[in-house]
């Protein structure tokens, strides 16, 4: 079935170096059609520092570059790298030729940083390119909010498990009595962080369609981000039509969170795992037939708490009795709301062929797994499948495959519009022959 480009073909976005939210935001768009470039730090052994370069000096007795450091980015798919110094003019020139043609940067720094190093989003980035949406990523609030909770964290390092802490997600995770749990960093990097990093951009260029062509900067926090993720649990700590809300209590203690028996994780007998999520009443029913046990043989009814501790030491004997793959064949095709739990290694075994998030059924995404290009359905992506298919990632060296990349959108020569210095790109002053004396 052919298809019309993923929906963001054309945008071209530089995504500056960082750490995993700014990189999953770029890997986003880039899954959906946008050109991505990560700039990262200049480095001798940078890509960009071979020996045909003009610019660059070498002997077979010269003392050989260190490796570059080691970069964390493992999101890294249908991206390019260059490799600036942007602590120097023209590293920075380099960057600010590049600025009018582009649609996009995302700027994953602490606050401060970018306009440290000269590059101010509203004052110099978006002065030489209105169009421009400046995508700002940061932990916490940036502090410029007039007083209202930003400050006093705006200035402080932290991490996912901080983000979380904050906002008050942190504390809704975790069992009775125990202590908040770390749940991997998938909220606040990547739900709170990276996804809504690329909703902002988006928002930002539909707006760009209607306001005469103009972009914006685009702040985006995981403390508000991971807040807002968790708004219906907040509204749901009151009750509501007289009811209790689905997060009146303690942590552990709630309809969602592990503290009702039917919804929560069992161990199986071969010391596996099964989810259990049978909230409504027709579909414990459902749970309560593949268990083989009889609701009417409850001490009360299953709205009644006092009951719940009974109930779930009944239903782990019962799924203690046989293994999991045992359970799955008793509860497959039902609506028991019965599933494993499986884990990554596993997923990869079955031969799971990770999918674009999103379906677009006319300009679908990019494909991940490899697959028949011509007969592949939307929802699957469109395309050739890239290297590793979703479970592992090839890595993407700083420079490597900028050079090309730039001779292709802006028709770019080494040595005739940039040159290499210590392993960065630096933009060639053509009127003076000269990479330096740059005034930014």
């Amino acid at each position: 079935m052919a298809h019309s480009p993923p929906p963001l073909t054309g945008i071209r976005v530089l995504e500056l170096a960082g750490l995993a939210p700014g990189p999953f935001a770029g890997m986003m768009l880039a899954d959906y059609g946008a050109t991505v470039i990560r700039v990262d730090r200049a480095h001798p052994s940078s890509l960009h520092a071979d020996s045909s370069s003009s610019s660059q000096t070498s002997s077979s007795s010269a003392t050989p570059a260190p490796p570059p450091p080691p970069t964390a980015d493992l999101l890294t798919r249908r991206k390019t790298s260059i490799a600036l110094d942007l602590k120097s003019p023209a590293g920075r020139a380099l960057l600010l030729a590049l600025i009018p043609t582009f649609d996009v940067v995302i700027d994953p720094f602490r606050p401060g940083v970018l306009e440290k190093a000269g590059l101010d989003p509203q004052r110099v980035l978006r002065r030489r390119n209105p169009r421009l949406v400046v995508a700002r990523l940061t932990g916490f609030r940036r502090g410029d909010d007039g007083g209202r909770g930003g400050d006093k964290y705006s200035a402080m390092a932290g991490h996912d498990i901080n983000y979380l802490a904050v906002a008050g997600v942190l504390g809704m995770l975790g069992r009775k009595t125990a202590k908040p749990y770390a749940p991997g960093n998938i909220i606040a990097d990547f739900a709170g962080g990276g996804a809504m990093a690329v909703l902002g951009v988006v928002l930002a260029l539909f707006e760009r369609e209607r306001n005469g062509g103009f972009g914006q900067v685009v702040e985006v926090n995981m403390v508000d981000g991971s807040a807002y993720l968790a708004s219906f649990l907040r509204l749901g700590m009151g009750e509501v039509a007289g009811k209790e809300g689905v997060w009146g209590r303690a942590r552990g203690e709630n309809l969602l969170d592990g503290g009702c028996p039917w919804y929560d994780t069992y161990e199986t007998k071969d010391g596996k795992w099964v989810a259990v999520g049978a909230l409504e009443e027709r579909f414990f029913e459902k749970l309560c037939e593949g268990l083989e046990v009889d609701p009417k043989k409850f001490p009360a009814p299953r709205e009644d708490r006092r009951v719940w501790p009974h109930l779930r030491m009944l239903f782990t004997a019962k799924f203690k009795s046989k293994t999991r793959e045992q359970w799955e064949r008793v509860f497959d095709g039902t609506d028991a709301c019965v599933t494993p739990v499986l884990e990554q290694r596993e997923l990869r075994e079955m031969g799971f062929d990770q999918r674009p998030p999103v379906t677009l059924k006319s300009s679908p995404a990019w494909a991940i797994a490899d697959g028949d290009r011509d007969t592949r359905p939307a929802s699957e992506g469109q395309g050739i499948g890239v290297e590793g298919e979703g479970w592992t990632d090839k890595g993407l060296a700083p420079g490597e495959g900028g050079e090309e990349m730039l001779a292709r959108l802006m028709g770019w020569k080494r040595g005739v519009h940039y040159a290499v210095e210590n392993g960065g790109l630096v933009l060639i002053d053509r009127t003076r022959k000269s990479t330096s004396n740059y005034k930014l």
